[in-house]
């Protein structure tokens, strides 16, 4: 596996992490046991990126790879975020970026993932009743303290990361970013390799659009995130679909997967990126990780944006209510 840095100076990790949001059931039922498949595969395939959240259900993501960690020589560089709160016994969120409650965040998810320390702490949501000025000097506490590496940002405005690169280097921005998801290359992609800091795009397989086997929203259980997902929906969902179709026939003319290929449209686009693709599945996880050796040609390419050519998709990423927090600049 190739690596690539996090952040300008920062520790090499592989250039296709792991995004651990589904080990928590996001995108339907699992358990630690195949969690930890999971992560013993990435271990064999070179993958040593994770990424995880303090809100994954409720701890539930960190706690699986504490707990295998536990069990195992932690070999992994270790990214996880905090800031969005939730009320006892609700469902709605906030967005809390408070020096106090950030580092209770820090604090219990440090003791979920068994460690001292954790490589890049995100600011998951921004609070925008907080200057983020204010909320990079917590940040640069806990770095001077030794309970993180870099600092990141999730789903921030380009502006925002200026501001915050102002006050001291960012690592990293993630934000959701593939084929069917191209918003940041409106400023976000070009910022980021402006100042140094490293992309990381989530989501890079469109939550299973790009899956060699497409998802069918007759499944979907009432907690995987895509129930009510506009790009899910009728009729969005067939045009996508069919065009997504198009695109998987190309892949396998080339011998690939379509997910493989996804993620290899990024790597080769783009030096400085490192996807995270989000999966449960050890199988799955080498599809992801194959796309680490893929080299495409500009015809490739040019046939790729031919298939997909950017804003194909139909419907929004997000709902209203799931795109609650991210910072829009466009």
């Amino acid at each position: 596996m190739n690596k690539r840095p996090l952040g300008k100076n920062g520790p090499l990790v592989s250039s296709v992490g792991l995004g651990c949001w589904s080990f928590a059931g996001s995108y339907g039922p699992t358990n630690e046991t195949e969690s930890h498949a999971t992560l013993a595969k990435a271990l064999d395939l070179g993958v040593d990126f994770l990424d995880t959240a303090n809100v994954y259900g409720g701890g539930v993501s960190e706690q699986v790879i504490g707990s295998f960690i536990k069990n195992n020589s932690n070999k992994f560089k270790i990214a996880t975020k905090g800031g969005i709160q939730r009320a006892p016994g609700s469902t709605e969120r906030v967005f809390n970026n408070s020096s106090s409650y950030l580092r209770e965040c820090l604090e219990k998810s440090l003791e979920n993932l068994k460690l001292e320390y954790v490589d890049l702490y995100y600011i998951h949501r921004r609070d925008t009743n907080l200057p983020i000025e204010d909320v990079m000097e917590t940040l640069v506490a806990f770095k001077d303290e030794g309970k993180i590496g870099g600092i990141g940002f999730s789903e921030i405005a380009p502006s925002s990361l200026r501001r915050a690169q102002a006050v001291h280097p960012v690592a990293a921005v993630q934000s959701e970013y593939s084929l069917w998801t191209r918003g940041p290359e409106l400023g976000m992609v070009q910022t980021c390799e402006e100042l140094s800091v490293t992309f990381v795009p989530f989501s890079p397989v469109g939550r299973g659009i790009f899956s060699q086997i497409a998802p069918d929203p007759d499944t979907f259980t009432k907690i995987d995130f895509r129930k009510n997902n506009p790009r899910f929906l009728e009729p969005n969902f067939s045009y996508n679909l069919e065009a997504v179709d198009k695109f998987r026939s190309f892949a396998a003319d080339k011998g690939l997967s379509p997910a493989t290929l996804a993620l290899a449209w990024i790597l080769n686009r783009h030096g400085t990126h490192i996807p995270i693709p989000g999966t449960r599945s050890a199988d799955h996880l080498s599809e992801c990780a194959a796309a680490g050796s893929v080299i495409l040609t500009e015809d490739d390419l040019i046939e790729i944006e031919r298939l997909l050519p950017v804003g194909f998709a139909h419907g929004d990423r997000y709902s209203e209510a799931q795109l609650g927090g991210a910072e829009r600049y466009c």
